[in-house]
């Protein structure tokens, strides 16, 4: 086919974009639509499953029309999503049975402290799963529904609960119902696969209460997941054929796909991860052990931070604060402020994730003086994303021994050269910000291309360009900005 198209779904926590790429992997259309940030005042956070797919209906032919193509052309679908948001429904009649529990909500936190009284549970969580006991994962989350939802616990008696992530919903909705499925990268996020028979652990369901026959298909990344003609707005039906959660496209986005390949994505949150090869590495230092993906039978692991709070700190900033308008705006104000100030933040709104993994504590604003003002807690606001993040590859180095000397990046946030090249400065290593901000969706979409036969991974990749930060901090200032940061977490990790 001389000239064809890929639709690209990313499903993220604050919306869905979907993509349109070409024949040279290029993106020459984008439609984006929000969904609602559903908080109760205990902090729980939800999404309505419903709106959500239909967004990405909504999106899927926006970005049709925008790009002003024959829809005839479009050969296939790769997926990336928010992975640990976990979704509950009826497999019968695709109904959810609850708004979906976002990856950042801590609501399950009371079964997993109930699972890990034992002391012994939580080791054997972590090595069986390659991910240390925490409610941030869709384990305790699934437990949560069947706890405490109406009519849950009948319908899995049943046989017809469907529990899974928001890969496995979308497929299921797209296919009308008829698949049931999620892939490798994914189901390794649930800490419920047993991370070296790559299989669901019959031990870790029982030890949830998860019944096995809720959860979905395990397939490879490649796979073709189902057939979808977008509820009728396609002439024909294409195949869905990749699926990445949305960090693991990210890092196929990039191009990390060899052993020491290392990425951060800036969103909401962001994902540290670096790609171990075909052996699964168990962390001394708090952090997980995942599949990046299994692509054609064979599988790659990662060694990987989450860290809840990064892009959503400004976003506080913003709506919380009102101390700006504009995520664009904090660039500025950072380099307006007082170089010599000790203000930080320790935006554990929800607790702390990778390396510390303390849902018990609470956010902080520390080292103020008098003249702290706006600009200060601006500056104090990008500064502590790219502390956590440093937090996570002093944490890298420590287990695997690798010097990290490059890291790739995506995310919005890069857009802010004040934070770039603060994070260059204060994680001594060089930031390679790719000219196109979805890495994720890119990752994703070139698999599907690739796995139908229309991309060739050793040309695909030139479609990007990037640019550079390199270092330039003098390493005692580094070295007493990092030991104000330390002082200021250890202060709530003592509390």
């Amino acid at each position: 086919m001389s000239s064809f198209y890929i639709l690209g779904i990313d499903q993220s926590t604050q919306g869905t974009k979907v993509v349109l790429f070409d024949k040279d992997g290029k993106i020459i259309a984008r439609a984006d639509a929000a969904h609602k940030q559903i908080v109760n005042d205990q902090n729980w956070v939800s999404h309505d499953l419903e709106e959500i797919y239909a967004n990405v209906i909504k999106a899927a032919r926006q970005v049709v029309e925008k790009a002003g193509i024959d829809k005839k052309q479009i050969v296939c679908i790769g997926i990336d999503n928010q992975r640990e948001t976990t979704a509950a429904w009826n497999r019968k009649t695709g109904e959810p049975v609850a708004d979906a529990i976002v990856w950042q909500c801590s609501r399950a936190k009371d079964i997993c402290r109930r699972i890990g009284e034992d002391g012994v549970s939580g080791e054997k969580v972590y090595r069986r799963t390659g991910l240390k006991l925490s409610p941030y994962y869709p384990a305790g989350k699934m437990a949560w529904f069947l706890e405490n939802i109406s009519g849950a616990k009948e319908l899995a008696e049943n046989g017809e609960l469907a529990l899974g992530t928001m890969d496995s919903w979308l497929v299921y909705k797209l296919t009308g119902g008829k698949e049931f499925k999620t892939d490798y990268s994914n189901a390794s996020r649930t800490q419920l696969l047993n991370i070296k028979d790559l299989i669901w652990d019959n031990e870790m369901c029982e030890l949830f209460g998860i019944p096995m026959n809720a959860l979905p298909q395990i397939c490879d990344s490649d796979s073709t997941f189902g057939y979808t003609d977008l509820e009728g707005y396609l002439n024909k039906e294409i195949p869905i054929c990749g699926i990445l959660g949305d960090s693991h496209g990210a890092l196929y986005g990039h191009n990390c796909r060899q052993a020491g390949g290392i990425k951060t994505t800036y969103g909401t949150g962001s994902s540290v991860m670096m790609n171990t090869g075909e052996t699964p590495f168990f962390s001394e230092h708090g952090l997980s052990t995942s599949l990046a993906w299994r692509i054609k039978g064979k599988a790659s692991y990662v060694l990987e931070g989450n860290i809840n709070y990064t892009g959503a700190v400004i976003s506080w900033l913003k709506d919380n604060l009102h101390m700006i308008s504009s995520p664009g705006e904090t660039e500025e104000l950072a380099r307006k402020a007082d170089p010599n100030d000790h203000t930080y933040i320790v935006p554990a709104f929800s607790g702390l994730g990778a390396p510390w993994w303390r849902d018990d504590i609470y956010a902080s604003i520390s080292g103020m003086s008098r003249t702290t003002g706006r600009e200060e807690i601006v500056k104090a606001g990008c500064e502590c994303i790219a502390y956590q993040i440093n937090d996570v590859i002093d944490a890298m180095r420590k287990d695997s021994k690798i010097d990290i000397s490059q890291m790739c990046v995506d995310g919005g946030p890069t857009r802010n050269k004040y934070l770039m090249q603060f994070q260059s400065d204060i994680s001594q290593t060089e930031v390679k910000i790719p000219d196109a901000e979805e890495l994720s969706v890119i990752g994703a979409g070139y698999l599907a291309g690739e796995s139908a036969g229309y991309y060739d991974p050793d040309d695909i990749y030139k479609a990007i360009t990037y640019n550079f930060f390199e270092t330039k901090m003098q390493e005692q200032e580094r070295s007493e900005k990092v030991h104000g940061w330390n002082e200021a977490v250890e202060m709530l990790l003592k509390k």
